[in-house]
């Protein structure tokens, strides 16, 4: 944060605004160290039960490693959901409030718009866009209906298309039938986008909050619009705590010792951050997996953590700590 700050002094008007720009730019990297915070957490909370000799007189108690090790994983759990409920929302309250049409991703430097639904598809192209109040104007726009089957009903063009919570509609506009004939009238379309769906198609991932994923993911999936991404995005964030735990097991198992004294924990302590970076690079292999469809979602996911917490249970429960 304190290098942000310093990075944003020249491109804020005070050292207030560089400051709450820092601020929100370093929330955009928990979900990134996080885990590895909780990791490096349970390892030195360990250690220095390790070190007083506390973790001897608990085992010696008959108490298992697991029981030892259920405050950590609570704990981490809880960390788990307050950044998903309550972190991640936030993070999107303050990143989002400046994403206007000037923020949408063009395509070979024009607009591309598709919508599918059961009475057929509508495709458009257009110019440029910008936003006037509650609508959305297209300028130098080209829309193509087409039926069910896929045939092609209309060729409409315009100089400017407008866009509505009704639909498309242009004042003056040229077009095309199943027969080659144009004609010069107004037009409109019924549509399922709207101007605020128009925005949200293009927002990242990451743009939205936890709480709004579900419904932007129906929303998208009913206009024809890929959400993979966001469904890895929604299920990253529903089983973060899984993750949490995951990094806290792992933690535990880095802590098993037999040294009682001289315990090198700088040379445990590195072995374990390797390891760590290692397990962040499955992670993020595992989530491009699932955003590129080779993996469903849910399975990228889940499949990281579930085999942390087994290679790092076999290796807690191997290990002779008495």
């Amino acid at each position: 944060m304190a290098v942000t700050f310093v990075e944003r002094l020249p491109a804020n008007p005070d050292a207030t605004a560089a400051l709450i720009d820092s601020w929100r730019r370093l929330l955009e990297y928990v979900p990134m160290f996080l885990p590895m915070a909780v990791f490096m957490g349970t390892l030195l909370a360990y250690y220095n039960l390790t070190k007083s000799s506390e973790s001897i007189i608990v085992s010696s108690a008959g108490l298992s490693p697991f029981q030892m090790a259920r405050p950590s994983l609570i704990g981490a759990a809880l960390i788990g959901i307050v950044a998903t409920t309550v972190v991640n929302p936030y993070s999107v309250e303050l990143n989002s409030k400046e994403i206007t049409p000037d923020h949408l991703v063009l395509i070979d430097d024009e607009i591309w718009l598709r919508e599918s639904s059961d009475n057929g598809f509508i495709t458009m192209n257009a110019k440029n866009m910008h936003k006037s109040g509650d609508i959305l104007l297209f300028d130098d726009a080209t829309i193509y209906v087409q039926a069910p089957d896929f045939k092609l009903e209309q060729r409409v063009q315009a100089q400017t298309v407008t866009l509505s919570d009704t639909g498309l509609s242009a004042n003056k506009a040229t077009t095309w039938d199943t027969k080659g004939v144009p004609t010069v009238s107004s037009w409109h379309i019924n549509t399922l986008l709207t101007p605020q769906t128009v925005l949200d198609r293009y927002l990242q991932p990451d743009q939205i909050s936890f709480w709004e994923l579900p419904n932007f993911i129906k929303k998208m999936e009913r206009i024809g619009v890929s959400v993979r991404g966001h469904q890895v995005q929604f299920w990253t964030l529903l089983f973060l705590p899984l993750t949490m735990i995951a990094m806290a097991t792992l933690g535990v198992a880095f802590s098993q010792t037999r040294q009682r004294r001289n315990y090198s924990f700088g040379v445990k302590f590195g072995i374990g951050i390797l390891t760590c970076f290692a397990v962040y690079f499955l992670i993020n292999m595992f989530n491009a997996l699932g955003s590129t469809g080779v993996f469903p979602p849910l399975l990228a996911i889940v499949a990281p953590p579930l085999i942390i917490i087994a290679a790092a249970g076999v290796s807690i429960t191997t290990f002779d700590t008495i």
